[in-house]
């Protein structure tokens, strides 16, 4: 009795410690914790019943009950170590067992532990097997499909085929990512949130796609986003814009290597759409959010076309009606004429223009858009423009020393109405900072020989812009601490340099 009560708590412990530890390390596993404690119970059960029976005088039925509690116990002392080492002892050594195996392995274990109770109490187990040899093979014979499930699934994991984790694309075309390989059955999570439940037989008999695997290592899976345009601009000049508008900034969840690339597929397909079929292709690190990545790439790609002037075809079967009323081009040149003139007056640096002055800026903008993550500057950049931003937000990134290679640092953010880029523009500067698009952005453009003609037909403004570009410069905290004379000193130099620096700029 001292001895059964001995390997009851010490069973009962070893569980409650596995228990810790899977709830700790590894809570995927819980359910299995359910079938311990239920071996665990019935073995106590019977324990009981095989005490009871002795008591009341029925021997030889306590002999057989206690034999079958023997066994229970051994199948806990089994199950117990099999969590243990394989849910514990191996995770904590980052060895994956597939389930099957490790079940396999149990299994074996609770076939050796019967074998060994039957051979502790004088029972003959090479009787046992093979009298459930034969009810094997009858049993075999009628759940052939059932055992072909099992085996394929034991193939699955054994042979490293399929891992959990893994993205696969069936026959039928339906994509998803394997959740579970149980013994009957592969669970399957599509993108839409359903599981396919595909027995393992089927998976073993058909071909199926790994997504994103090559060499036997992870890699990204190539996607494709098509658009035309039709014939009126070069094939080089599209994969030209499209090409740097996808290599400029980086792209939530698109592989920085292999980089995007753009190539013309086809002109006039099928002989109907008068438009050439250009193919943007990049690779996905996760595949799960394809739809969102693909939209977020047709974005940059529309966003580029339009700051280069290049539509997208319209189809060949769509019947457009334009009645070119010029009174209506008037109007509308009328209303963008304001729209920018108010734009302009907006900005501080340009309050001192006379109406003429922001006419003549006004007639040389030119409007371009960005979306989320395009930078619209780069650090160390020839500055080609000074920017009007009318709509939306920016990020101003600093790299240290303007090293390429070093993580940018958010310096400060701007919102509409704004502007940036205005030291490149008057003074021919490199861009000191990067500036990133928050979202869908919208600015006016300024170039300079646009400038230029405003400050040769009056070379004295240069003096007042200099004097405000020293002014938004010296809007920082370290500025800010100085005494208002050290203050007005470092102004009156900074305003006299800008002042030099546009006047050799524009050779005024």
């Amino acid at each position: 009795m001292t001895n059964e009560l001995i390997w009851a708590s010490a069973l009962a412990v070893a569980i409650v410690i596995t228990a810790a530890g899977v709830n700790r390390f590894a809570p995927s596993a819980r359910s299995r914790l359910r079938v311990l404690a239920i071996l665990y119970v019935l073995y106590l059960i019977a324990l009981g019943t095989a005490h009871a029976l002795r008591y009341t005088g029925q021997g030889a039925w306590s002999d057989r009950v206690f034999i079958l509690a023997e066994v229970l116990r051994a199948f806990t002392l089994v199950g117990t170590a099999g969590m243990f080492v394989f849910r514990l002892f191996f995770a904590s050594l980052h060895i994956s067992v597939p389930t099957i195996v490790s079940d396999l392995l149990v299994g074996v274990g609770y076939i050796i532990a019967t074998v060994g109770v039957f051979w502790d109490h004088g029972l003959d187990p090479v009787g046992a097997v093979a009298t459930g040899a034969a009810v094997s093979a009858v049993l075999a014979i009628s759940l052939q499909s059932t055992l072909g499930n099992i085996l394929g699934g034991v193939a699955l994991q054994l042979d490293g085929s399929i891992h959990e984790g893994d993205w696969i694309q069936l026959e039928n075309g339906k994509q998803g990512r394997i959740r579970a390989v149980r013994w009957r059955h592969t669970l399957i999570e599509t993108r839409d949130w359903s599981t396919l439940v595909v027995p393992n037989q089927v998976l073993l008999q058909n071909s199926f796609t790994i997504l994103g695997w090559r060499d036997g290592a992870p890699a990204p899976q190539r996607m494709w986003v098509y658009f035309n345009v039709d014939f009126r601009f070069a094939p080089t000049h599209v994969i030209d814009v499209v090409t740097n508008a996808l290599h400029d900034s980086p792209i939530e969840n698109v592989a920085p290597d292999p980089k995007p690339s753009v190539v013309c597929m086809d002109f006039s397909r099928d002989g109907k759409d008068s438009v050439a079929l250009y193919a943007a292709r990049y690779w996905i690190i996760d595949i799960a959010p394809d739809d969102p990545t693909n939209s977020r790439v047709r974005g940059r790609i529309y966003t580029a076309l339009k700051r280069a002037g290049i539509p997208l075809a319209v189809p060949a079967i769509a019947n457009l009606v334009q009645v070119n009323d010029r009174e209506r081009e008037h109007s509308h040149a009328a209303r963008e004429y304001d729209t920018r003139m108010i734009a302009l007056r907006k900005i501080q640096l340009f309050a001192s223009m006379t109406e003429d002055e922001l006419r003549v800026i006004a007639e040389g903008l030119s409007t371009v858009t960005y979306v989320k993550g395009e930078t619209i500057t780069h650090q160390g950049k020839v500055a080609h423009y000074l920017y009007v931003l009318t709509k939306g937000s920016v990020e101003i990134h600093k790299r240290k020393d303007g090293d390429i290679t070093a993580e940018s640092r958010v310096i400060a953010k701007l919102d509409a109405p704004e502007l940036f880029g205005e030291m490149g523009l008057m003074m021919g500067t490199p861009r000191g900072a990067d500036v990133v698009a928050l979202g869908d952005v919208e600015c006016y453009r300024v170039d300079k020989p646009t400038f230029e003609r405003v400050l040769l037909a009056r070379p004295e403004i240069a003096k007042e812009l200099a004097d405000k570009l020293a002014k938004r410069r010296s809007s920082n905290e370290a500025i800010e601490k100085l005494t208002p004379e050290q203050r007005e000193r470092h102004h009156r130099s900074e305003a006299e340099r800008i002042f030099i620096g546009i006047k050799d700029f524009f050779g005024l």
